[in-house]
């Protein structure tokens, strides 16, 4: 087996493949077509599975030095009553972590640090991905070429790797719904370290973070491509009759730091995640809805699945077939939970049907929401060492 890789796509999967990948002694260049380092997107929440795996690549310790974990919160009704509260102690017992929220930026850039300097090519987009013949995959980018023994596609839900290699696959499509977040310009006094309140079509969230700034987002069922001219005045005019502390989050944020994509999954499961010797990896293999907050942990448990892979098989295509076998169908299921959690959560508008589930949440046991809970954060990773 020959020992080369490249990473198309700079994310958090794509930079954790390369770092699981070198830990098993593979060369590895990441070409990311951005050519500066926006470091845009707001916060993001690990839980267990995704920290576990941030262990085993060697970058666990700094991540949770740089985020604060989510004891306390729960999801509440626009007017503040509770419908469930958050035990993080108790979820720490069970699987060994609490969930941890950390800005992606900060993510972003200990993963960065964690690989040598030259081996992220930034304006670098691939052009082309085509098998080589003698085991071997030619990657074009730019005036530019790369052979290598592995290509790993981390190019995100609109991957153009997958559309090469499936090109019957229908692709992402919208969820029925945008999201709106920014990350405040100054502290906000908060209660809770996570929460989420569930209205009518809509959902409004925060995570706090270590110096007591917070992220917050907003969900709305709306139709695909809606934008708004002034998006912070219009979140505080449907928002300024919920509950404390949404209006403050709101007010101290700068209108410019409000950022606004529509909610895009890939709802037809693939049918395989490898083909030959290019792998798919992340949102580029399983893009899922962001009820759950699985994404990107379930992009880090594919990077340490398939750096196993590869260091525990004889051929890359063995070893592909392995990380398959192992990734897609608990991959795909959680993507499923993901978007019935959203069916089931933000989607509801019907007055009836809001009120019958607010009703079951306030009637179920805290244990068993734990249980549910704990089938996507209890996932141990397989060893690169």
């Amino acid at each position: 087996m020959g020992n080369t890789a490249v990473v198309v796509g700079g994310g958090i999967g794509g930079l954790a493949a390369a770092i699981g990948l070198r830990r098993i002694g593979w060369d590895v260049t990441v070409l990311e077509r951005a050519s500066a380092l926006a470091d845009m997107g707001a916060g993001i929440s690990l839980a267990a599975n995704g920290l576990r795996a941030l262990d085993e690549l060697g970058v666990g310790g700094a991540v949770r030095a740089a985020s604060r974990g989510q004891y306390s919160g729960g999801t509440r009704t626009p007017w503040g009553a509770w419908l469930a509260r958050m035990d993080g102690s108790a979820l720490e017992k069970a699987v060994g972590a609490p969930i941890m929220g950390i800005r992606r930026s900060t993510l972003h850039r200990l993963l960065r640090e964690a690989l040598p300097a030259g081996s992220l090519l930034m304006g670098s987009e691939a052009a082309t991905v085509e098998e080589a013949g003698a085991g071997t995959v030619h990657v074009g980018y730019g005036a530019s070429a790369l052979e290598a023994d592995l290509v790993v596609a981390a190019d995100g839900i609109g991957s153009t790797i997958r559309g090469h290699l499936f090109p019957d696959h229908p692709g992402p499509v919208h969820s029925g719904s945008t999201v709106l977040r920014a990350i405040t310009e100054h502290a906000v006094d908060l209660r809770t370290d996570f929460e989420l309140t569930w209205g009518r079509g809509a959902e409004f969230g925060h995570i706090a973070f270590l110096d007591g700034k917070a992220e917050w987002h907003a969900v709305l069922g709306l139709p695909v491509g809606t934008r708004f001219a002034d998006p912070l005045t219009e979140l505080r005019r449907r928002f300024h009759t919920w509950h404390d502390p949404i209006p403050a989050l709101l007010d101290a944020t700068r209108p410019e730091a409000v950022l606004q994509h529509d909610v895009n999954e890939l709802r037809t499961p693939l049918p395989s995640y490898a083909a030959g010797r290019i792998v798919l990896l992340g949102d580029a293999a399983h893009a899922m809805t962001p009820n759950l907050g699985q994404g990107a942990c379930q992009a880090l448990e594919d990077a340490v699945t398939l750096a196993a892979a590869l260091g525990a098989e004889s051929t890359v295509e063995a070893a592909l077939a392995r990380y398959d076998a192992e990734r897609r169908p608990r991959s795909q299921a959680v993507a499923r939970a993901a978007r019935q959690a959203g069916r089931m959560g933000q989607q509801l508008s019907h007055p009836l049907a809001v009120a019958l589930r607010d009703t079951a949440m306030r009637l179920t046991p805290s244990r068993v929401a734990t249980r549910m809970i704990l089938r996507h954060h209890a996932w141990s990773p397989p060893s690169l060492h």
